[in-house]
């Protein structure tokens, strides 16, 4: 089933402010939220919808990404997506939205007692691609060196908190007795400590291990663009969740084709007499090489439009096209032979420029390009 609108989940337009979009998700999280909703799948699956959306609209860059590209630019398949995110996810992430609507400012539905789940910080890489890789999407297998629980690391739980991930106060004020809540400082929530661990590994149960990821990159992906492994960050302590590992794309420059957006760019060279009595060229494409017919008579600047030998819309709306540049080749130096001969053709009529009325500027040519 595809994906709604992110705006349109929220109940929003695009011009909203952050405050606007926050105070749109705390009211629909609110309604559909577990606690209100025991046992219900339906108000489950909108509670996790509304908090997908929210993620990426609350975020600067993943909105405007999302306005250009819409949820192609999160999505890639094999765990890429602009949320995927579970109970434990929203309820790390986006927990103090809620403030008390939900006694104190917990989420009493899941880890007990407004336990959460820690979450392990993100890693990032950066991945190279080729413009053949980008046009046609490719699976890449990237080792990445990401923190994981040390085998032999055991947890109890926290004596501070008694495990609920919070420490109560009640104090004394003239209007009675007050209760807050607030995460605790020895566990950070997590409701756990470090019981035994191996020499090896860090203060929180951890260590270093390398790991072969396998990353499926979508067709027409841009240069900057930034895709998410989910769960393949470093893991978390205890019964905590592993943070998404951040693919940032970097674009090979390819040696004969430019990219603008869907469409790519070829300069075609060609010699005078080929320009005047017509040939065929080979010339280099996404999807490997094609000869393509050149009439006699072609001028330089002619444009040929190769439709559909572009690079695929990451929106899924089809495929650009390869502009062919036709640039008619002068030679610089002449043999004496070949001087004369030209000497010669000076006031020939053949050799008389005579702009044809069909024939279109620069400006025109130009326009057309990106029209």
């Amino acid at each position: 089933m595809a994906k709604r609108d992110y705006y349109e989940i929220l109940g929003v337009n695009k011009g909203a402010s952050s405050d606007e979009i926050k105070k749109a998700y705390r009211k629909m999280a609110i309604k559909y939220h577990p606690d209100k909703n025991p046992d219900n799948k339906e108000a489950e699956a909108k509670f996790k919808e509304a908090a997908e959306a929210y993620e990426i609209l609350s975020n600067a860059d993943k909105k405007a990404r999302y306005d250009q590209f819409g949820h192609q630019a999160f999505e890639g398949g094999g765990g890429f997506n602009g949320g995927g995110m579970n109970m434990d996810d929203i309820f790390s992430q986006f927990g103090d939205i809620f403030g008390g609507a939900f006694g104190g400012g917990g989420f009493s539905g899941f880890g007990g007692g407004g336990q959460r789940r820690v979450k392990g910080s993100n890693l990032r890489i950066r991945v190279k691609l080729t413009l053949e890789e980008i046009a046609n999407g490719v699976e890449k297998k990237i080792k990445v060196k990401r923190k994981v629980q040390a085998k032999g690391t055991t947890y109890k739980t926290c004596t501070t908190c008694h495990g609920s991930g919070q420490i109560t106060r009640i104090t004394n004020t003239i209007l009675g007795r007050m209760q807050t809540a607030a995460t605790c400082n020895v566990c950070h929530g997590a409701g756990q400590i470090i019981d035994k661990k191996p020499a090896d590994a860090d203060e929180q149960g951890l260590k270093f291990a390398e790991e072969t990821v396998s990353i499926k990159i979508p067709a027409g992906v841009v240069d900057g663009m930034q895709l998410k492994v989910a769960g393949k960050g470093n893991e978390a302590p205890g019964n905590g969740i592993s943070g998404d590992l951040l693919v940032a794309i970097e674009e090979d420059a390819h040696e004969t084709l430019q990219r603008e957006g869907d469409n790519l760019h070829y300069d075609l060279y060609v010699s005078l007499p080929d320009a005047i009595l017509g040939t065929s060229k080979e010339i280099d494409t996404v999807t490997g090489k094609v000869r393509i017919k050149i009439e006699q008579g072609v001028q330089s600047g002619k444009i040929l439009r190769l439709r559909g030998k572009g690079i695929p819309s990451i929106n899924g709306y089809g495929r650009g096209d390869l502009l062919v540049h036709v640039n008619v080749w002068t030679p610089k130096t002449l043999n004496k032979q070949q001087r004369e001969f030209f000497e010669s053709m000076r006031e020939d009529e053949h050799f008389t420029p005579k702009p044809e009325s069909t024939d279109k500027s620069f400006f025109e040519k130009v326009k057309d390009m990106f029209s």
